[in-house]
């Protein structure tokens, strides 16, 4: 998937939606989708952007390359703060429209993605989760729902952030690094902690952050934070440096995850390893200093049973500071 490269969009108006389908038909083209798939992946995102623009003003369009059992597939998210649906099953409709147009949006996108979700309320915005396979839908297997953001600071074409997952019999090990600063070399250093735990993929935690620490010296270095699950004892064992942040979450508890000061690749005074249960059914959510630190999503009800996308770009709705990379990554463990 690496000619695939995830992609984000500050929508604002309506030229917005040919950029936007032409992103994504490049991705889908990289990915291996036929005419009759990219064709529906393009209609999505022509219909989620128009909505965004027509409806809310603008918002934020991402697009990633996803896997499952083989299969490669496309995952939008349309996210935005507008007057949100009261009813969003008339919404859906075909002939619905608050707007004077045709009103076949939300129905002709939940007809041609694969997975389609939509977490809205009157005078609360709007959250879009739409999937389309290049090919059949895989048969769903995995041992964990996984959503992930990278968006880059205003003005930066490129995140200085970014995220990788690696799945083995005993569990999985996600790590997530800030680049220091943003642009190509804050993506730079972080990309190349992503490799170390692609190359690694037996490693312990805080061996995982060793190696990073070697392979960054030349860059600008960065925060990294590798989180290891054992499915055979449901914990998770964390090891931390720098300013990114991870909790477990389920309704009604938060236990955060204690990380090191530091900058991988140039001054790792101290690094150690803590463990956390990790129940069936609870999210871990990591993220970088692009979030607050001080978030609070319990205002939404029923947001923590969604995809860990939809919980992910409300995170990054509701807490994002506005002035930096923003990096996301959020695992429902589902042992």
């Amino acid at each position: 998937m690496s000619l695939a490269q995830p992609f984000a969009i500050d929508v604002r108006d309506s030229s917005h939606v040919s950029s936007a389908r032409q992103q994504v038909a490049r991705m889908s083209q990289a990915l291996g989708f036929d005419s009759t798939r990219a064709g529906r992946a393009a209609i999505v995102v022509t219909e989620a952007v128009s909505n965004m623009v027509k409806h809310a003003s603008g918002g934020t369009l991402t697009a990633r390359p996803v896997g499952r059992n083989g299969a490669l597939g496309v995952e939008l998210l349309a996210i935005d703060s507008g007057p949100g649906m009261r009813d969003l099953a008339a919404s859906s409709a075909d002939g619905h429209s608050t707007s004077g147009t045709p009103g076949t949006g939300l129905g002709a996108m939940r007809r041609q993605a694969d997975e389609f979700d939509v977490y809205t309320r009157a005078g609360g915005g709007t959250i879009l989760r739409a999937l389309i396979w290049a090919a059949a839908v895989p048969v769903e297997s995995e041992a964990y729902d996984v959503g992930a953001l990278c968006i880059p600071k205003p003005g930066e074409t490129e995140c200085g952030d970014a995220w990788g997952m690696t799945v083995d019999p005993r569990g999985a090990t996600f790590l997530l690094a800030d680049g220091l600063g943003h642009g190509p070399d804050a993506r730079h250093a972080a990309t190349f902690a992503v490799d170390v735990l692609c190359r690694n993929v037996a490693a312990s935690p805080i061996r995982i952050l060793d190696l990073a620490h070697a392979k960054l010296r030349p860059t600008r270095g960065a925060a990294v934070a590798v989180i290891r699950h054992d499915a055979t004892n449901g914990q998770i064992t964390f090891a931390g440096v720098g300013n990114i942040g991870a909790c477990v979450i389920d309704p009604t508890s938060r236990r955060a995850m204690v990380s090191h000061n530091g900058i991988v690749g140039h001054n790792v005074h101290k690094s150690q390893e803590f463990t956390y249960p990790w129940p069936r059914g609870a999210l871990m959510i990591a993220y970088t200093d692009g979030i607050e630190t001080q978030w609070d999503l319990s205002g939404f009800p029923g947001l923590l049973d969604r995809h860990p996308a939809i919980v992910a770009a409300m995170l990054f709705r509701e807490h994002s500071r506005g002035r930096d990379d923003v990096g996301i990554v959020v695992a429902r463990n589902r042992h």
